[in-house]
């Protein structure tokens, strides 16, 4: 990779490009990101440890990936392991590692190991679904926000220099008047 992602060029009043962050509170020091990451409360990581569902699972709840919970059913997709499946035994969040059933190491004393993958090397092909997981399911619904939205009508009134940034509309009013544009439509400005 070549530089921070948080930077963007812009040119100053002296038309010097210089580099500036489109988020100020965001550090972009490696050193910093890799204490976040390790350092990360067990709330944020269980966030972390996400998997992307499955291609059937995607289209049935329009959602593209899930935090990872005991009960699940997994497909390994990457690594040593890959092509096999297997229940979720255990969310070990403390070493960012999931353990699958029937994945383990035979020791030399007879006993088995359980054998840890990362979440982003498996994908989820069946759901354990309780109150809760339907609810978040139900929220990160994709269609159901963008149909929610549609024939919705925004005004907007802003000057040629600037730019509106919603979640749905990008629009630049070159004249004092005020244009109206349904969500979801994109004005083309180059």
């Amino acid at each position: 990779m070549s530089g921070p992602r948080n930077l963007i060029p812009y040119t100053d009043h002296n038309d010097l490009a210089t580099m500036t962050r489109l988020n100020p509170d965001l550090s972009s020091s490696r050193r910093k990101s890799r204490k976040a990451h390790f350092g990360a409360a067990s709330s944020v990581r269980r966030e972390l440890m996400t998997a992307s569902l499955s291609k059937d699972l995607r289209n049935k709840y329009n959602v593209r990936a899930i935090p990872v919970r005991k009960d699940d059913e997994v497909l390994i997709v990457r690594g040593k392991y890959k092509g096999r499946d297997g229940k979720v035994t255990q969310v070990y969040r403390k070493k960012w590692i999931i353990h699958v059933d029937r994945v383990h190491r035979d020791k030399t004393n007879g006993s088995t190991a359980s054998i840890g993958i990362h979440p982003s090397n498996v994908v989820i092909t069946s759901l354990k679904l309780d109150k809760d997981r339907r609810a978040i399911l139900e929220r990160k619904d994709r269609k159901k926000n963008t149909e929610s939205k549609e024939g919705e009508m925004v005004e907007v009134s802003i000057s040629a220099t600037s730019l509106l940034f919603d979640s749905n509309v990008i629009a630049v009013n070159f004249s004092s008047s005020t244009s109206s544009f349904p969500l979801g439509f994109s004005h083309d400005l180059m």
